[in-house]
């Protein structure tokens, strides 16, 4: 399927605006108020790890815990990140190091 020029502009124009408008709305709706509403800075504190948890649920839900490799590769990789996390406490290298060693146990240990 191709598109044409200004279909691919429009898109380019709607992706922009979207982008645009999302970034700018917390400013447009807080203004220059001090203080943030009490609902805001409780969700600022909550939703990071309820997303993190959700994320970890959504990608481990497949694992067959009946036939090899029992999620091994995957329960590893969950291992490695949470080890990483308490040692460097830095999320980009935890992310960066459970991804890595989940591409390399499917592709080298366990490529079924």
């Amino acid at each position: 399927m191709t598109i044409s020029v200004w279909d691919a502009v429009a898109i380019f124009a709607v992706t922009a605006v979207a982008t645009w408008v999302t970034r700018a709305l917390p400013f447009l709706v807080f203004g220059n108020k001090k203080e943030l509403p009490t609902f805001v800075t409780y969700l600022g504190k909550v939703l990071p790890g309820a997303i993190m948890a959700t994320l970890v649920i959504y990608c481990l839900r497949l694992i067959d815990l009946t036939e090899f490799p029992f999620g091994l590769a995957e329960l590893i990789s969950v291992a490695v990140v949470v080890i990483l996390h308490l040692w460097r406490k830095n999320i980009f290298w935890s992310m960066a190091g459970g991804t890595l060693c989940y591409m390399i146990l499917i592709r080298t240990v366990f490529p079924f």
